[in-house]
């Protein structure tokens, strides 16, 4: 009989894993744009950054993915760590919802959230609703977990099983190390707040006993962050050891209160006929009172943390390495694509820098400035290669459609941006010949390539800016278009006459095809940087304006 209720033990787990993250990919993407908008919003002001951290956890049901995601942004160069303090704050605290959510009796109506969250998913086309249905089914199959868990380890509790195992847990440490060591393990403190509620409701646990055990369970939930943190740069590692200080002082703080104090007897006097609610309650204490006290000394932990791992700021801007897109954040895919934004808009830098370089190694015959173009291509390059495979990684996810549309343009836009570090790379070829061969043009001649060089820098400015913003006014586009049109026709008449000036014999054949081929490369850079102004949808419209 045991085996077969250890059997069930574990198919109710299984469920219970199955709904919590069915019910918060569901919240997730229901959330999309909303979450990412929020996150986007975090300014250094530790209480607003509580706030958002609360309800990003409440919305993906987790502190430790909240953590983690906190360390691939800050790895991303996203956020810096002064900012992150808040979010670790709150997301302890949202983290409780689930619990909370766990301590109804819901059993009786469970079933009919299964049912109708299923025909949601099967049957409703558009996305939005579907995510409903996800939320709902996941909810559903959450709970049906527990009161499978609950059901089978209430029989396992009557042969006394359950209580000759949990016996030592009467010491307090025991308990805290009991449960670090199964949310280290789960990598959820949720999902082991819930077994524990399971193992409460099936009367083999008590509120004396499960307080420290919850205790150790948001200690054990430090664990993600460091495993995210692997690997990553210096930066991120210190919001790994940021967010276990402030878990390891609340526990330093409050597990002495708790023995001197009645805190675990109030909890089962305020809750008396709900053995989950206690624990949730016990949940809740300990996340609360450790941000009352804790939270006017988040400075100084901040400062503590820097000092444990001092960062080292490379001042190297163009290294051969992504700055934003980390496969961390995948598991928020607003914000991946938020990150691809982010490296699409560095890499359009590069590229703006790269073409100002290369006319300046033109005017100036600079050697210095074609080697330091060839250098900054290699990066454009290799982040071209990069993010499309970021892209190829962000297109497997569940995505809203204006994300999906988001990351469509941004793929579109980096080959634009790739061809014009290409024809920046055949101006300095162009200008390594005009330097070994002491090629010589007249000065109209200069004063033309001024001219549509310092027009086409003009409209890339104006381009990159439109796609940096994700849209424009009327008024900018017309200047977009404008600019463009204003290339295109310095090319057609610097063209003209230039082959005048080579027909009179003012310039030689060599020289006249370098300058031919420079204008081309110039006015198909105008091309290219058109294109990337109509690349990304307008946000606030969330429709793609047609290229020009």
């Amino acid at each position: 009989m045991s085996i077969f209720s250890l059997f069930e033990v574990l198919g109710g787990l299984g469920l219970f894993f199955l709904g919590m993250k069915y019910m918060g990919d569901g919240l997730e993407l229901a959330a999309g744009n909303k979450l990412r908008n929020l996150l986007e919003k975090i300014t250094a002001n530790k209480y607003l950054g509580m706030l958002v951290g609360l309800v990003v956890t409440a919305v993906i049901q987790s502190s430790s993915a909240t953590a983690a995601m906190v360390v691939g942004f800050t790895n991303a160069g996203m956020m810096e760590l002064a900012q992150t303090v808040g979010i670790l704050f709150g997301s302890k605290i949202g983290t409780c919802m689930t619990s909370v959510l766990l301590s109804f009796d819901m059993s009786s109506i469970v079933p009919l959230f299964i049912f109708i969250g299923v025909i949601v998913m099967m049957f409703v086309k558009k996305n939005n609703y579907k995510y409903y249905g996800q939320i709902l089914a996941g909810f559903g199959i959450l709970f049906f977990g527990m009161d499978m868990m609950s059901g089978a380890l209430k029989s396992l509790n009557e042969n006394g099983m359950i209580n000759d195992i949990l016996s030592s847990v009467n010491n307090p440490f025991i308990g805290i190390l009991l449960g670090t060591a199964i949310t280290a393990v789960i990598q959820s403190s949720s999902a082991s707040v819930g077994i524990l509620m399971a193992l409460a409701l099936s009367g083999a646990i008590g509120i004396d006993q499960a307080i420290f055990i919850v205790y150790g369970m948001n200690l054990g939930a430090c664990m993600p962050a460091f495993l995210s943190a692997a690997g990553a740069k210096r930066n991120a590692k210190q919001v790994a050891i940021l967010n276990l200080l402030i878990t390891l002082f609340g526990v330093i703080v409050l597990v002495p209160l708790t023995m001197i104090l009645p805190v675990s007897q109030t909890i089962a006097k305020i809750l008396p006929d709900s053995a989950a609610a206690q624990v949730s309650a016990s949940h809740i204490f300990f996340n609360v009172v450790n941000m009352v006290l804790l939270m006017p000394f988040s400075n100084w932990m901040v400062k503590l943390t820097q000092k444990i791992l001092p960062y080292e700021e490379d001042p190297e801007k163009d290294k051969m390495a992504v700055e934003y897109i980390d496969n961390r954040i995948l598991t928020t895919p607003p914000m991946a694509v938020l990150a691809c934004e982010k490296e699409v808009a560095r890499m359009s830098r590069l590229v703006q820098k790269n073409y100002n370089r290369a006319m300046i190694a033109f005017f100036d015959r600079d050697k210095d400035s074609i080697d330091k173009v060839l250098d900054r291509e290699k990066v454009i390059d290799y982040l071209s290669k990069e993010i499309t495979d970021y892209i190829v990684k962000i297109n497997a996810l569940d995505l809203e459609d204006h994300d999906r549309q988001i990351v469509a343009a941004m793929y579109s836009a980096i080959q634009d941006l790739e061809r014009i570090g290409d024809h920046a790379e055949n101006i300095v070829e162009y200008v390594r010949t005009i330097i070994d061969e002491n090629l010589t043009f007249s000065d109209t001649a200069m004063g033309e390539m001024r001219d549509i060089s310092d027009k086409c820098r003009s409209l890339m400015e104006l381009s990159f800016a439109m796609f940096n913003a994700q849209g424009g006014s009327p008024e900018l586009i017309e200047r977009i278009i404008q600019a463009e049109d204003s290339v295109d026709d310095c090319k057609d008449d610097y063209k003209q006459n230039h082959i005048q000036r080579m027909n009179k014999g003012e310039c030689n054949a060599e020289a006249g095809t370098t300058f031919l081929n420079m204008l081309i490369d110039i006015e198909r850079i105008g091309d290219h940087a058109i294109n990337v102004a109509f690349a990304i949808p307008n946000r606030q419209t969330g429709v793609i304006t047609a290229a020009v």
